[in-house]
């Protein structure tokens, strides 16, 4: 696999504690803070359909350090009234670019 083929995949769990993929999809600033848009990832079809129905998330960045002392990047999930209002900003930004169920 290439370097541009190469994803960055983050594991996590859902709120059921069912294991969950993202991709990394877009960075993007609102109002002084930095966020992530995440894309469900599938193991059994990596590459879906256009068509497809895929959920998406929205998530803060927030940096840390490691016990390094090295910078890391967490993601922490957003409240749904800012969600509600990070979804126009999104689609504007990126003229709607992926199909999909927008979530916090």
């Amino acid at each position: 696999m290439s370097d541009e083929e190469r994803l960055d995949i983050i594991e996590g769990t859902d709120e059921d504690g069912n294991r969950l993929l993202l991709t990394v999809e877009k960075y993007f600033f609102y109002n002084g803070e930095e966020y992530v848009l995440l894309k469900q990832y599938d193991e059994e079809n990596p590459q879906p359909e256009a068509s497809d129905k895929q959920t998406l998330y929205v998530m803060r960045v927030a940096i840390s350090k490691d016990e390094d002392g090295e910078e890391i990047e967490d993601f922490e999930p957003v409240d749904e009234d800012l969600a509600e209002r990070l979804i126009p900003v999104i689609k504007a930004r990126f003229n709607d670019p992926l199909p999909g169920e927008m979530e916090g």
